[in-house]
């Protein structure tokens, strides 16, 4: 029972993601200007990290719950501090990119990019290494 929460949850992740960074912002970006596409991103970005952020968390106390396996345990683990860490540079991002700041910014976004993926590829696979 637990364990079929955790995937579900793993689902809802992932989900997200790819929903969010596959079909919200590129159809923002091909239908809207980038002066109105922005702002309506940076509202649902950290909205997208802090409820994945909240769902890793309930999955990774499920995990010793259940006591389950270490993936499940290092798969929710990591998206718990990946999701953190992409909330908590949201500021510094914003603030690189108003201020026009473009190598500091496509570091930061860089991050949060590589970290959005690796949880994204975690939430997908760990499920068949358990």
């Amino acid at each position: 029972m637990i364990g079929s929460l955790q995937v579900l949850l793993s689902g809802i992740i992932a989900g997200m993601i790819i929903f969010q960074a596959g079909v919200v912002a590129p159809a923002l970006f091909k239908n809207l200007p980038a002066e109105q596409a922005g702002p309506f991103l940076r509202s649902v970005f950290p909205k997208l990290f802090g409820i994945a952020f909240l769902l890793g968390c309930v999955a990774f106390v499920l995990s010793f719950i259940d006591n389950g396996g270490a993936a499940s345990k290092i798969v929710f683990l990591v998206t718990v501090v990946a999701m953190a860490i992409c909330y908590l540079v949201i500021p510094a991002t914003n603030s690189a990119k108003d201020s026009g700041e473009e190598g500091t910014f496509k570091k930061l976004h860089s991050l949060s990019v590589i970290l959005t993926l690796i949880v994204l590829v975690l939430n997908v696979i760990w499920v068949f290494f358990s």
